[in-house]
């Protein structure tokens, strides 16, 4: 593994102490509790919003970004800011006490859009950094170093749990963060040399990515790919947000138990995420994608059935196995779509299907939590976004295996 692909796959486990910390295990069940209060779901309305918003801006933003990034050459520059807007912010939860929902509220907005909103420039320099033929591979590496991220922060988030510190897990997240970020922003490919000026690239962005979009959505199996995962991502992004909240609330899970239950989906998704690193380019993203959409149908349906803390153990653990395997297969599926030298802005329309499928799911998430006076009809709805995308991704063309992953003398499928 070359420092190229070491460190872009670093940056992704610099982030997971963002995304299992902040965004998925302790701090939603912190902000909700504790923060707003939950007995009647309005902790889960506020959370919703917090996310479906910050999710809208990076939504509109990214197309644009992506576009403004390929053209004045300063990608790595926006990947430096976006990371420091998730940083700072992060850091400050630290200062929230009870009842100040609204500061909460602004600084996860402002958290999460730093995060999210980086991944469109993030994700543009996978076909930069690896051959077509083991992209799949490099995409999945990416996903499962970031598990091993998710595990250790959380391991250090247990310590101080222990030690009676809960609240000092929002300025250690912010540090794991920084520190691991770094090598990313020394080896990855430098920006280039551009005399544009901002308010040209600006217009020239934006006609650019306008451009992008007109040419996807003329290619009818690329138009299916990204219709498909805007739904099923949907899901994917819900069950994200509210699973530590479910069991919180539901099964009354405290914060240790709940660091232990997700310290293991880690584990499972980190194992699910290198045992379809070469299937994904051997067997073709396309059937990665729908065998893990199968699974997640059948752990969001047992989901709602589930009273026991042992049982939520069990789905929560087979959910992980699917959880990277289907970020990365459709990463790698989406990658085969993309002409060269246009790749933050062909990312940046995945990062907006991808980010506007954030937007519904979190908000009907707690709109039908708060109406029913129960999180479990919430939960078996989420079903409904993987069943509706299986379907439409088994009708795309392509995604089959990649010529040069089989064996010599085995017969291709695309």
């Amino acid at each position: 593994m070359n420092k190229k692909i070491l460190s872009w796959c670093l940056f992704d486990f610099a982030g997971s102490a963002y995304s299992a910390i902040i965004a998925a295990v302790i701090f939603p069940v912190y902000y909700t509790d504790v923060i707003v209060g939950n007995a009647s779901g309005h902790g889960d309305t506020w959370w919703g919003r917090a996310i479906s918003l910050s999710m809208a801006i990076v939504a509109i933003s990214s197309p644009f970004l992506g576009g403004v990034a390929d053209y004045t050459k300063i990608r790595k520059r926006l990947l430096l800011a976006y990371t420091f807007l998730c940083i700072v912010p992060v850091a400050a939860l630290y200062f929230l006490r009870k009842g100040m929902a609204v500061e909460g509220f602004t600084l996860i907005v402002l958290a999460n859009i730093g995060k999210e909103g980086g991944l469109v420039f993030y994700n543009s320099f996978l076909p930069e950094i690896a051959v077509p033929e083991y992209q799949g591979r490099v995409s999945s590496w990416g996903y499962a170093i970031g598990y091993a991220g998710s595990i250790s922060s959380l391991l250090l988030a247990l310590a101080l749990i222990d030690k009676g510190s809960l609240t000092a897990s929002w300025p250690m997240s912010a540090l794991f963060f920084l520190l691991f970020s770094l090598p990313a922003f020394v080896f990855l490919p430098p920006d280039g040399r551009s005399t544009v000026r901002l308010s040209v690239a600006a217009r020239e962005g934006l006609r650019y990515t306008l451009s992008a979009l007109k040419k996807i959505w003329a290619n009818q199996e690329q138009k299916k790919l990204l219709i498909a995962y805007l739904i099923y991502a949907d899901g994917v992004n819900t069950v994200i947000v509210f699973s530590s909240i479910f069991a919180a609330t539901t099964l009354h899970f405290g914060p240790r138990e709940l660091i232990l239950v997700f310290l293991t989906v880690q584990f499972t998704a980190l194992a699910g995420a290198f045992m379809f690193a070469k299937p994904t380019d051997v067997w073709g993203p396309k059937r990665v994608v729908v065998l893990s959409l199968y699974l997640w149908t059948m752990v969001s349906v047992a989901a709602f059935f589930v009273t026991s803390k042992i049982l939520f153990f069990v789905i929560a653990s087979a959910a992980g196995l699917g959880l990277g395997t289907v970020q990365a297969a459709t990463r790698a599926f989406y990658a085969r779509f993309i002409p060269e030298g246009r790749e933050s802005e062909y990312f940046g329309v995945y990062s907006l299907m991808g980010k506007t499928s954030a937007i519904a799911g979190p908000i009907l998430f707690g709109y039908i939590s708060s109406t029913f006076g129960s999180q479990r009809p919430a939960v078996l709805f989420v079903s409904v976004f993987f069943i509706t995308g299986l379907l439409i991704v088994r009708t795309v063309k392509g995604g089959g295996p990649n010529v040069k992953s089989l064996l010599p003398g085995m017969e291709t499928r695309k």
